[in-house]
């Protein structure tokens, strides 16, 4: 018998709250930063990550073939999704451009040479072993340092949704590097 990545799901999550009584958090690791990106700006601020209500909830969401979304309060992400997006976003680019990035509040005297917005209109886990993200940037730039621009991202990467939640994780950390890359080498050149 094949199970449904949703049956494993809630199959994991309430098997864990009934050893533990807790739900099971899962982290998301960030992958290895293999390249390097030039970017235009000495310091960017990574100021708003806005993410669809399910996505900014804590619990990890699947998305089925017809659309509908499903979680488990027993599934739950490590840290709240929107502030752990902004930080993987600031450290991903700081690793791939070698530049001082930082996510709000910025924590540096001297202001940034540009501050970057990231919109997600879409950011799931689909059952069918797909992560995507959707959604708009926007690099906006201090007087003098440069013409301020927006862009459009709709990127995927692949997951075997019958290994669970820490695939997702692990996905999850996959696209995001590759948004940060997308995003250094669109937005901020």
């Amino acid at each position: 018998m094949r199970l449904s990545p949703h049956a494993l799901l809630v199959g994991l999550a309430m098997f864990l709250a009934g050893c533990s009584g807790e739900a099971a958090r899962f982290a998301v690791s960030t992958p290895e930063v293999t390249e390097r990106v030039g970017i235009r700006f000495g310091a960017v601020e990574v100021r708003d990550v806005s993410l669809p209500s399910y996505a900014a909830a804590d619990e990890i969401h699947l998305q089925s073939e017809d659309g509908t979304l499903t979680s488990s309060s027993g599934v739950l992400w490590a840290d709240a999704p929107e502030r752990a997006v902004a930080l993987e976003i600031s450290q991903n680019l700081a690793r791939l451009s070698g530049r001082r990035i930082a996510s709000e509040p910025w924590p540096f005297e001297a202001f940034p040479d540009a501050r970057l917005e990231i919109r997600f209109t879409e950011l799931v886990a689909t059952t069918t072993g797909n992560f995507r993200a959707s959604g708009q940037y926007f690099v906006a730039v201090e007087e003098g340092a440069g013409r301020e621009r927006s862009g459009l991202f709709d990127l995927s990467v692949p997951f075997d949704p019958e290994a669970g939640p820490n695939a997702i994780a692990a996905a999850r950390g996959q696209l995001i590097l590759n948004l940060s890359s997308y995003i250094a080498k669109r937005g901020l050149k």
